[in-house]
């Protein structure tokens, strides 16, 4: 397991709105902490609230994931992942997304996932740990 921490697109949404400051410096002093992963999928979650929620243009929207890509280590969705998702769900009772979150976290062999959506302390077979980085 590399040091690595996975970002879930809810605590990286902090990074770019100015909703909860306090959350927001927190996550950028994870951020600048070092090595994060993402996957496409939170990228596409990303992009989706910003422009909903946030009203942030597509334009902006695509400078800012170009930007994402060359701070993060970006994780693709394969075949394994979603059938390791389905099996996570089945198997803990998460969501099927938040599933995917997960094996996409266990693929790019991450110590941790910050998130605050799933289980805070939970820990994975493999050791991988649920955190909610607020709490």
């Amino acid at each position: 397991m590399v040091d690595s921490i996975f970002l879930d697109s809810n605590i990286l949404i902090y990074a770019y709105s100015d909703t909860e400051a306090w959350k927001r410096e927190k996550v950028l002093s994870i951020i600048e902490s070092g090595n994060m992963t993402i996957s496409t999928q939170v990228v596409n979650e990303f992009i989706w609230i910003m422009n909903r929620k946030y009203s942030i243009s597509l334009n902006i929207l695509k400078a800012i994931v170009g930007n994402m890509f060359e701070i993060f280590n970006v994780s693709l969705i394969s075949r394994g992942v979603i059938d390791n998702a389905i099996g996570i769900s089945e198997r803990w009772g998460y969501t099927y997304w938040d599933s995917l979150i997960l094996s996409s976290a266990l693929e790019t062999d991450c110590m941790a996932i910050y998130t605050e959506d799933m289980r805070h302390g939970h820990i994975l077979d493999n050791g991988l740990k649920i955190t909610n980085p607020f709490l």
